[in-house]
């Protein structure tokens, strides 16, 4: 017994030290990691107060800022590609991005971009795509295009990031056969279907007439991107047998505007069994002040599930004098409709 408590304590001892010797070194590494923090901080903002008003007149085409700037040292070369480029995020202006591209391919940045894309390093190639997309370097898109298919989450993300700044017409049937890719983060698909605008509109109806089975992505497309161009198709669709492809061809609609065709449909559409089709059509009424008994239509479903009656309340907000009729009968009320038809009438008085 006694040879097992010492032996014992002997470990014990030994766990005490390795504990010891853990925290040390823990502590350790945490200091030293500030203190290299610290320091690079200290030196980018040493940089940024040296180059920063150097990168302001290079911009406003000042020859000697830029060859400062390009015979500065290569190891400042990132932190200067930072400054330069942080700017672009917020200010989209074309010239300040040409101007910008002009300092980035005298700095021989592209050639670093290149190398960033070819890291084992995910978030070197994320960098390289976004500067690339930043600076609209056009002879690089098919590298971003490649760059969809990386196996990195955000590494694809940055790219349909990329597309999206660069809105390069070469690039657009790639982006909207990857409209399907569940891979691909659906805001940043939709982002790069708005830069584009209505370049996209053409491709995508020729592509769901020979892919019915994906009408739900196209018709969500077409209410990003879509024109009155898109409006038969849209209307074709509204009688599609699937809820969500017809509640999406409302929704598309709503984007596109209505002709008297597409306002029967959409009246008709708030009888639908499905609730999500009866507010997207209620959604697509919105503004129409045409011939049809739209308004009457709206107001009875005042009572109807929470989202149609916001969205049948909107409407009647937006039909002027027609809506504000059909709200009026039901602001007597106490139930939600009364209270839906006393806040739109409140904010309409508001706004006159």
């Amino acid at each position: 017994m006694i040879d097992f408590l010492l032996e014992f304590e002997h470990v014990a001892l030994w766990l005490v030290w390795v504990g010891v010797a853990l925290a040390t070194f823990t502590t350790a590494a945490v200091v030293v990691s500030r203190i290299a923090l610290a320091w690079d901080g200290a030196r980018r903002n040493r940089i940024a107060r040296r180059y920063g008003p150097v990168l302001g007149r290079a911009l406003h085409g000042d020859g000697d800022a830029l060859h400062t700037l390009v015979t500065s040292p290569s190891r400042y070369r990132i932190i200067i590609a930072r400054l330069l480029l942080a700017p672009l995020i917020e200010d989209r202006d074309a010239g300040r991005i040409a101007a910008t591209r002009a300092i980035f391919r005298a700095l021989s940045l592209v050639p670093v971009a290149d190398r960033f894309l070819r890291s084992h390093w995910w978030w070197r190639r994320s960098v390289a795509l976004r500067a690339l997309g930043l600076v609209q370097v056009k002879d690089h898109t098919s590298e971003v295009v490649a760059a969809l298919d990386d196996p990195n989450a955000d590494v694809r993300g940055a790219a349909l990031d990329a597309l999206a700044d660069m809105q390069n017409p070469a690039a657009l049937p790639a982006v909207v056969v990857r409209l399907h890719d569940a891979s691909l983060q659906r805001g940043r698909r939709a982002a790069v279907l708005a830069a584009f605008g209505s370049e996209c509109e053409a491709f995508l109806l020729d592509l769901s007439q020979i892919d019915p089975e994906h009408r739900l992505n196209y018709a969500r497309a077409l209410a990003i991107c879509g024109t009155e161009r898109s409006r038969p198709a849209l209307c074709q669709w509204t009688d599609d047998a699937r809820m969500e492809v017809r509640a999406a061809a409302f929704e598309g609609l709503a984007h596109v505007g209505l002709d008297d065709h597409a306002a029967s449909l959409a009246v008709r559409a708030l009888e639908s069994s499905d609730a999500a089709v009866r507010a997207m059509a209620a959604t697509a009424l919105h503004d129409w002040t045409g011939p049809g008994d739209a308004a009457s239509r709206l107001a009875a479903h005042l009572d109807d599930t929470w989202t149609v009656a916001v969205r049948a309340a909107r409407s009647l907000q937006s039909m002027h004098q027609a809506g504000r009729d059909a709200l009026q009968p039901y602001a007597v009320r106490s139930d939600l409709a009364g209270v839906l038809a006393r806040q739109m009438l409140w904010e309409v008085e508001t706004q006159l």
